[in-house]
Order: C-alpha cells, then sequence, then structure tokens
C-alpha cells in the first residue's frame, strides 16, 4: 500500500530508562510500514544526550553510531524542560507528512504505523490514536485497579468505544497528527504536561486536540484499536499512593486545560466518563464483592477515591487559575523548514 511518509518521535529524559528506550526504538524498526525516521529527543539531560549520540549518531545528523543504519536522529529538547517542548522540538524537526508518538517506555505492534496510515487515506483526518496496553512490572494487574482508571498509567481504559471511532482527543503516549494540523493550531502548549519526574501532570494532548478542533471544525480525529502499543508500567505506580496522586494531578490537569479552551469542550467527554462509565463501574466492583470475587470492594472504592480526588485537584487548579489571573501559555507555532521536498510522502509500503 501506498501511503504518508511516518516521522516517529520518541521523547526521553533519564537514563532510568535506557533499556525501554533502545526497546522503543528497536520496535519502530520492526514495523510493516517502515517509519521514514525516528527522532530520539532528550530533554536536558546531557549525559544522556551523549550516550544515545554515541549509540545511533551525531546529534541531529544522520552518522552513524553504534546502532547506525536506522534512521536514527538524536536531538536535544530545544525548547523549557517537559515533555510537551519535547514533542515540538521533534515536529520541527520531522520531514515526514504525519509525525507519531511513542512514549519512551512503550514498544508498538509490528502493524503500529501501518493501523495510523490507513487512517488518513481519508483527507479529512488530522490526528490518528491507537490503543496503549499496560504491562505491570509484577507481571499482573493489582486485583484493585480498575480498568476504567488505566488513563492513570499512561493506557486506554474501560469505556473507550471500540474499533476506528472519532473522537474528541487522541492519547498522547500512541498518537500520531498530520503535518497540517500543526500548521493549523500550533504545537503542544508548554505550559502543561509531563515536567520529567515532577508531579504527573497531563492532558497536553487533549488541549491541542480542543484546540485543533477550533481551527479546523471539519478535522476528524480518530482512535483506531488495532494500533497497539504494549506501555510498561514500572512498580512504583501499582500502589494505591500513585493512584491517588495521579487522579489529583489530572484534576489540577483538567482545570489547565479548561483555563484554556473553556469548561464546555474542556470536560466534554469526562462528563459521560463520570455519569455512565465510573457509575457502571462501582456497580460491578460492588457485585463482585457480593459475589466474594477478588478485589471488588477494593475496585468500587478505588473509583470513589479517584473521583474525589481529580474533583479536588480540579477545584484546587481552578482557584489558583483565578487568583493568578496569568493567562494561560499560548502552544508555540512550529516552524517547518525547507521546501517541498522536506515533506516527504511514503513511496509504497507492501
Amino acid at each position: 500500500m501506498s501511503g504518508p511518509g511516518i516521522s516517529v518521535v520518541i521523547c526521553a529524559y533519564t537514563e532510568d530508562r535506557w533499556e525501554d528506550v533502545l526497546a522503543a526504538v528497536d520496535s519502530v524498526h520492526e514495523q510493516s510500514y517502515p517509519a521514514l525516521e525516528t527522532l530520539l529527543v532528550v530533554d536536558h539531560n546531557p549525559a544522556l544526550l551523549e550516550r544515545l549520540a554515541e549509540e545511533y549518531g551525531a546529534h541531529g545528523e544522520h552518522r552513524a553510531g553504534k546502532r547506525g543504519g536506522r534512521g536514527v536522529r538524536v536531538l536535544a529538547n530545544a525548547g523549557p524542560r517537559g515533555l510537551s517542548a519535547g514533542r515540538n522540538t521533534g515536529i520541527a524537526a520531522s520531514r515526514g507528512e504525519v509525525v507519531a508518538f511513542l512514549d519512551d517506555d512503550a514498544v508498538a505492534e509490528r502493524h503500529w504505523l501501518r493501523r495510523f496510515a490507513e487512517g488518513y487515506a481519508d483527507p479529512r483526518v488530522l490526528a490518528v490514536g491507537g490503543r496503549t496496553v499496560p504491562v505491570w512490572a509484577s507481571g499482573r494487574r493489582p486485583v484493585w485497579f480498575p480498568e476504567e482508571f488505566d488513563w492513570v498509567v499512561g493506557c486506554t481504559y474501560r469505556g473507550l468505544p471500540p474499533g476506528r471511532v472519532r473522537v474528541r482527543n487522541v492519547l498522547g503516549g500512541n498518537a500520531s497528527f498530520r503535518r497540517t494540523a500543526f500548521d493549523a493550531a500550533g504545537g503542544f502548549a508548554t505550559g502543561i504536561g509531563r515536567d520529567g519526574d515532577r508531579r504527573p501532570l497531563g492532558c497536553e494532548e487533549t488541549e491541542l486536540c480542543i484546540r485543533l478542533g477550533r481551527a479546523r471544525p471539519d478535522a476528524v480525529l480518530l482512535i483506531d484499536d488495532r494500533a497497539v502499543i504494549h506501555h510498561r508500567v514500572p512498580e512504583a505506580r501499582e500502589h494505591f499512593a500513585y493512584f491517588r496522586t495521579r487522579a489529583y494531578a489530572e484534576g489540577l490537569s483538567k482545570a489547565l486545560v479548561t483555563r484554556s479552551v473553556g469548561a464546555a469542550k474542556g470536560l466534554e467527554s469526562e462528563r459521560r466518563y463520570t455519569t455512565r462509565v465510573l457509575p457502571a463501574a462501582v456497580a460491578r466492583g460492588l457485585r463482585d464483592a457480593l459475589l466474594a470475587r477478588p478485589g471488588g470492594a477494593g475496585r468500587a472504592g478505588a473509583v470513589v477515591a479517584g473521583v474525589l480526588a481529580a474533583a479536588g485537584g480540579y477545584l484546587v487548579g481552578s482557584a489558583r487559575a483565578r487568583r493568578s489571573g496569568t493567562p494561560f501559555p499560548a502552544a508555540p507555532v512550529v516552524p517547518v523548514t525547507g521546501g517541498t521536498d522536506e515533506r516527504v510522502q511514503g513511496e509504497g509500503h507492501d
């Protein structure tokens, strides 16, 4: 099949994930629909930058390192610390018609990019996301951990519709965008989202997608659950303390999103989630508890605790925004350098 040239951006920030980063790059190299290039963007960590440059080649060049010949470029984050600026650096340096993002602690299944490419057969489609499956460090899901809250560990959660469906926003660790999406809406806003090991904020892709929908009302955004990646969940994130902290941080993040795009759009999907998906999850947990199934009461309690933590974070974040009066940082407009030959179409993939 023929299709768009796809650049893959992987953002990394710590040497603790060294083996994970190598595995992520290897999974891109093994795709049935070959990536045009892989860009490794390092977030203000000179030691990691040097180590990856030695592994794959010089900074921003195509000179081969130990693992040369794989179309990998190693770049330093050209903006402020954080995931959003790292992604913007990758977008600006990429050459593909489509830019895909893969978490540095995830591996993609062989047809991941092929499924993305299929979605772009419709010219109205400006973003395609996929399904992210957790890989628990302990080897199994904690019995108390509700699938409806898998977003806590960066994975696809129960409640999303199956198949290839239209959505408000894609999920950032397993997503792709047509380059014209960034031309229309700018890049990821740097005042929101992850910053290394600090408080686990998120929602930068939600804010971008809503902004994109405003800039291009005709845009179609999809999730195709056949575009699968497997995301490692470290042992520290299998505990209730992290669950509660991440849920609270999600509330803070939602407050930033609504500050940027308004509550009507910023909480549109969340209303359905809290009024339909979560009550059903509590009911299932209580039913399982009555049937003496393991973890039923814990899952029901975790859902309630997660909602309360997220609501608390949202209220605190909203109050801070009102007190500060500081406008939400505008998303940078991503520069695209070079002539038309810089934007590369696919040559045909079998």
